[in-house]
């Protein structure tokens, strides 16, 4: 008898990575348990770059764009690390 797979272990291994991306580069710049929380950030972050959009014009910096997409545990890199949400001021989005 085969017994029935636990949904519940099937979502511990998938989050939701918000993305950054400036032209092909993209990093993940932040993992949540759930897609709101996702969504929430990438609102937060689509802010800041609107906010300093006259700077990064001036300075001739691209911006930087954010999505949301399910990511897995397995797929982060060991090394990972949230991105700050300004870091693309300084040069370190990617």
């Amino acid at each position: 008898m085969v017994e029935p797979v636990s949904i519940a272990s099937y979502r511990d291994d998938t989050l939701w990575a918000v993305i950054a991306s400036i032209g092909r580069t993209t990093r993940v710049a932040e993992v949540f348990s759930n897609r709101m929380a996702a969504l929430a950030d990438q609102v937060w972050r689509e802010q800041q770059v609107k906010a300093y959009a006259n700077f990064l014009r001036n300075s001739l910096q691209p911006t930087p764009s954010y999505t949301v997409r399910p990511i897995r545990r397995a797929d982060l890199p060991r090394s990972w690390r949230p991105l700050p949400a300004l870091g693309f001021l300084q040069g370190r989005l990617l």
